[in-house]
């Protein structure tokens, strides 16, 4: 058994460690690439999101690579994300690949006792439960530490005397949490990477802009699916803030709902007004946070879907009743495999020169008379 897992956010930082530390044969896919994308768009169906498609195209490059069996979550939502699997393994077995298993977890119905269950199941049921919980434990960890320096990065890059001193740092943090296959090893590198990173010369002057980066969780995570909207923005002075990251969902799907523990009431709060039931995907949350984050004094929100996204469609449409009781900008993105970087970064500029005069304009506003 040769296992493929998508390659989204930092999953592949977690799996590797897990290949390495228990003898899991996995077989990881190249970095999405156009020719990723072209192979999702040829065989997916026309309306189908964005994601499913390059997800397609990166099965189809690791089963070229020697994959047989393919991991996937799964789930009962309005989102189609939710039944990707099934689609999936379908399209494969009609292009030939008849021999590829797709194995799935349901994270709502079986939280983190199920995947403890399901990882045992791939490793061999002759495994202690305490070496999973081990392994689920360290990827965990990693999956925290990448994105703790990620949160950090994304603070630092624009007031940074060089935002290329930061890029550079996280350019092998990837790879050095990866290396770390046990927990002391895993606390040094956190220790050296946070120490790096508190350790860039920054612009005393720099006053950057603030900008609540919603939609869908995929294209706001992965940078392959967002054209590097987070690096062009820290570029250009610009702080991201986000809320949706890959520890954050396992702590609230494995853990929180488990336990049968309230989450997110104060997004739901502020959405209610507007929203007062769940959509599925990140609908909700846009609402809820677009409302925080104004009330918080943020210059602009992006909001960010792929084309035909079911959830962030409706969330779309609510915005424009927000808006009228909330000023706050938000520029709308919509990803499919049309969209060309030139574009999106001549948007961003226009959208950074928007925030930027509106906020000289308040602050002129506010000034006493001399």
């Amino acid at each position: 058994m040769r296992i493929t897992v998508p390659y989204v956010g930092h999953l592949w930082v977690a799996l590797r460690a897990l290949a390495a530390r228990s003898g899991l044969e996995m077989v990881e896919p190249p970095r999405p690439s156009q020719h990723t994308v072209s192979l999702g768009v040829r065989y997916s169906p026309e309306w189908m999101c964005f994601p499913f498609k390059v997800v397609l195209g990166s099965f189809i490059e690791a089963i070229e690579r020697g994959a047989d069996t393919i991991v996937m979550a799964e789930g009962p939502q309005l989102c189609r994300l939710g039944y990707y699997a099934r689609l999936h393994e379908q399209i494969l077995h009609d292009l030939g690949y008849t021999h590829v298993r797709v194995l799935t977890f349901n994270w709502q119905e079986e939280q983190i006792l199920g995947f403890a269950r399901f990882l045992r199941s791939l490793l061999g049921k002759e495994r202690s439960w305490k070496e999973i919980i081990g392994h689920l434990k360290h990827g965990l960890e990693q999956l925290v530490l990448i994105e703790d320096a990620e949160k950090r990065v994304h603070y630092l890059r624009p007031r940074a005397r060089d935002w290329r001193e930061v890029n550079r740092i996280w350019q092998l943090a990837g790879p050095r949490i990866s290396a770390a296959l046990t927990s002391q090893e895993l606390r040094e590198v956190r220790r050296q990477l946070l120490a790096e990173l508190e350790a860039v010369d920054l612009d005393p002057h720099a006053d950057p802009l603030r900008v609540g980066f919603l939609g869908e969780f995929i294209l706001v995570i992965d940078p392959f699916f967002n054209l590097d909207l987070e690096d062009e923005l820290g570029r250009r002075g610009v702080e991201i803030v986000r809320s949706s990251w890959i520890a954050g969902w396992a702590k609230i799907w494995l853990f929180v709902e488990m336990l049968g523990l309230s989450h997110g009431q104060e997004i739901k709060k502020a959405a209610h007004p507007y929203l007062k039931r769940d959509v599925s995907g990140e609908g909700l949350q846009t609402i809820g946070e677009t409302v925080l984050h104004a009330q918080e004094g943020f210059h602009g929100i992006i909001h960010i879907q792929p084309f035909t996204c079911l959830p962030e469609i409706m969330a779309q449409n609510i915005l424009p009743r927000v808006l009228r009781d909330h000023d706050i900008p938000v520029l709308e993105i919509i990803i499919d495999e049309q969209m060309a970087k030139t574009g999106l970064i001549t948007r961003l500029e226009a959208f950074v020169d928007l925030m930027q005069r509106r906020r000289s304009r308040e602050a002129r506003a506010t000034r006493p008379d001399l």
